[in-house]
């Protein structure tokens, strides 16, 4: 659409609610104003596009201030019957037309999406009968022909099609893993099985990636209903579990779940299942709503702020009579597409599952999915499949390098577990270089990484001890006498550093002849071969627990605070954190300080607190300038803030290593791990030394070499060449800086 023809432009969240719905309102209303528009929220989701009046009103800048640590949608949401008739539509064309709207931002599940497309569909002749009834006047029909439309999907199913995560998912696989974690911690102590029912309708992403994240026990989703005789094979996996000394069980059951004749097969059936064949009295958790609730992620402030920014690019530059679009997120990326066709698509699974045609099903989930169901298959076991007759095994080694990083033992749990399942042995060294010069190496068993996926550091030890060159020769000698096949590096930046040496000098000691496979576990995600590593995910999210507590505080005295994070060289945390946080003002590395930058920031900031503003956050990353440190800049805020706000700086420091990992991280490091052992596997069967690492780039997992390390990095920075994170920079300056 022309920016001439859009003039005004509303926003609604209808359907189920879900965490991250504020943050694509406030980016709706932002981008809107920014762009010259005049933006109205629709309260009540389309009941109130019905009711009119005060639940059209147009939105200031800060009107949407505050809202991104807040869940659920601040604008409410219905779920409207009278929209479903031809006059609830007509009266809601009425009042967005009275008020000259003909730009609609659709936030919501599939039905409210095409309640939408059928609401632009019929706009035109809606329009006529309010110009016969004598509501409207020809003209202002006449000037407002098209109603368009742009859906974004709020929803915490991630059943969509047209995007690889929905608005919600992110967050409510959070509050799912938090309860099982927790649920876990009371299952080892009484020796006890939970069923743990969750949300996802005919999806089942929340339970397969939960079960994935958790370390669960059995799984039962739509997608893939269990063969019959399922419950002999389950009650049969417990005993097993039992026998090998496990304390719990945790089974997880998408509420839509059944099997394979269709039939649903509830939490209170697997129960009595447990109870009749076990004598094993279960415990039931239906955790409901709550995984609606709660402060979004980081993720799921980030993305809808992406987005809702996106959505009002593609009204203000799609053709009026354009088919109304999806905007999602696919392989990292704000794609456009069609909204009707990802509807379609979508229902198609359901239909799928339907007619029982499971493996179709399966494969329109995508190839994440399907790898992830399988990967679960191997690590919900009790014990691995036994070696072929007459294969090879192979010695594999796994080692962490430089500083510890959320993630790192689920990595050490996958590795080891689909390692063993292939027939292969799995040692584990101790302590990072120091255990590998000492020989402190140790075969590694299925149950020795039991119960670590949740846990926070590295349980095998990671430090940040330097090679040195006397250390080649004892490396060598090290890596014969264990007989090492292959050598798997999970960490930061000196285990890459780590890899590229031993490569460097594989003419001098041929020992280290041997495929050498990196995975990227850092807080910093500061690693070439990959856009997010192993980390950096959990440490987001604990900058943004701590700064909305941050914020609170600022906001009873007229405050502003400084707020330093970590990243080395890389400002990723810091541009992140600053944007899900909703900071003023972002200070990294990639862009730099100067003097006059701060000088028209503090003006900004001081002018901003003349006209109301009640608190203020500016996030520095710890090594933007050498002289502009976060203390230089609380200290000239606060002088030349002429005692409008007081100032107040706060360093996080090394808790962002800390702290269980977050969903994605176990389920990234999870998968890394799976592509990683294969790939080093088929290199020592094909004789091929590589030296490289595995990464996770444009959505798709690949394979970069470390043979010309330096050549990947930037001269005088630890951080790679190429970072696509950076291209969110413009978004969030749009997003702080009120024009």
């Amino acid at each position: 659409m022309n920016p001439t023809t859009l003039h005004r432009l509303g926003v609604v969240t209808s359907g189920g609610d879900s965490q991250g719905m504020n943050a694509a309102v406030r980016a709706v209303v932002r981008a809107g104003i920014r762009a010259g528009l005049e933006v109205f929220a629709i309260y009540e989701g389309y009941q109130g596009m019905i009711a009119g009046g005060k639940n059209i009103r147009r939105m200031s800048w800060r009107d949407v201030g505050g809202v991104l640590q807040e869940g659920g949608t601040f604008i409410g949401s219905a779920r409207s019957e009278e929209f479903r008739t031809r006059e609830g539509r007509r009266q809601a064309a009425f009042n967005l037309v009275s008020q000259g709207i003909n730009g609609l931002v659709v936030i919501g599940g599939d039905g409210s999406l095409t309640a939408a497309n059928l609401f632009r569909q019929e706009w035109a002749d809606l329009l006529s009968e309010l110009v016969a009834a004598e509501k409207i006047s020809p003209a202002l029909a006449d000037a407002h022909p098209q109603l368009a439309i742009v859906g974004l999907v709020g929803s915490i199913d991630n059943d969509m099609f047209g995007t690889d995560m929905t608005i919600g998912a992110d967050t409510a696989l959070h509050r799912i893993v938090e309860a099982v974690d927790a649920i876990i911690n009371t299952a080892v102590s009484h020796q006890r099985s939970f069923i743990v029912e969750v949300m996802g309708r005919h999806c089942g992403y929340l339970a397969l990636m939960a079960a994935l994240a958790t370390g669960a026990n059995w799984v039962l989703i739509p997608e893939n209903p269990p063969e019959a005789g399922w419950e002999d094979a389950m009650c049969e996996q417990i005993q097993q579990g039992r026998q090998s000394g496990r304390r719990h069980h945790i089974i997880l059951i998408a509420e839509g779940a059944i099997n394979r004749a269709g039939k649903p097969i509830s939490s209170s059936y697997v129960k009595d299942v447990l109870l009749h064949r076990l004598n094993e009295e279960a415990r039931v958790t239906i955790l409901g709503h709550v995984q609606r609730g709660g402060s979004p992620s980081a993720f799921d402030r980030i993305m809808p702020t992406q987005l809702g920014y996106a959505a009002v690019r593609q009204l203000l530059e799609g053709a009026p009579e354009q088919e109304p679009q999806l905007i999602g997120m696919r392989d990292n990326r704000v794609v456009v597409s069609p909204l009707m066709e990802n509807v379609r698509k979508t229902k198609f699974v359901e239909d799928l599952i339907h007619q029982h045609r499971y493996e179709e099903a399966m494969d329109m989930r995508g190839r994440g999915f399907v790898e992830a169901h399988s990967i679960l298959n191997t690590l919900l076991r009790t014990q691995p499949n036994p070696p072929r007759q007459g294969q090879r095994q192979l010695r594999l080694a796994l080692m962490h390098a430089d500083s510890p990083a959320p993630g790192m033992n689920t990595a050490v749990r996958a590795a080891v577990r689909l390692g063993l399942d292939r027939g292969h042995v799995m040692l584990a060294v101790n302590d990072a270089l120091t255990g590998l010069l000492a020989g402190d190496l140790r075969e590694m068993k299925w149950t020795d990484v039991h119960g670590i996926v949740s846990r926070g550091g590295a349980e095998l030890g990671a430090n940040r001890r330097a090679i040195e060159p006397e250390h080649y020769p004892r490396i060598a000698e090290r890596l014969a006498e264990f007989q090492i096949d292959g050598l798997l590096i999970i960490g930061g930046w000196m285990g890459y550093d780590f890899a590229y040496q031993l490569h460097k000098r594989r003419a001098q000691h041929p020992e280290f002849r041997l495929p050498i496979l990196c995975m990227p576990a850092s807080i910093n995600n500061d690693l070439p071969g990959t856009e997010l590593t192993i980390g950096a995910d959990t440490a987001l999210n604990t900058i943004v627990e701590d700064v909305d507590k941050l914020k609170q505080a600022a906001l009873a005295s007229r405050r502003c605070f400084a707020v330093e994070v970590m990243g080395r060289d890389c400002g990723y945390l810091a541009l992140m954190s600053g944007m899900a946080t909703g900071a003023e003002r972002i200070y990294f590395p990639e862009e730099g300080i100067t003097l006059d930058m701060l000088q028209r920031d503090v003006a900004r900031l001081a002018k901003s607190f003349e006209e109301g503003k009640r608190m203020g956050l500016l996030i520095t990353s710890e090594r933007t300038d050498s002289h502009y440190t976060t203390d230089f800049i609380a200290q000239l805020y606060e002088r030349e803030g002429g005692g409008i706000f007081s100032m107040r700086r706060s360093i996080l420091g090394n808790m962002q290593q800390g702290g269980s990992p977050s969903p994605f991280d176990r389920i990234q490091a999870t998968r890394l791990a799976a592509r990683a052992v294969e790939y080093l596997i088929e290199q020592i069967e094909r004789g091929e030394p590589v030296v490289g690492c595995i990464g996770r780039v444009e959505g798709k997992i690949t394979y970069t070499s470390l043979a010309h390390l330096p050549d990947l990095m930037q001269a005088h920075a630890q951080r790679p060449k190429a970072q696509a994170w950076l291209d969110v920079r413009e978004i969030a300056t749009a997003m702080s800086e009120e024009p």
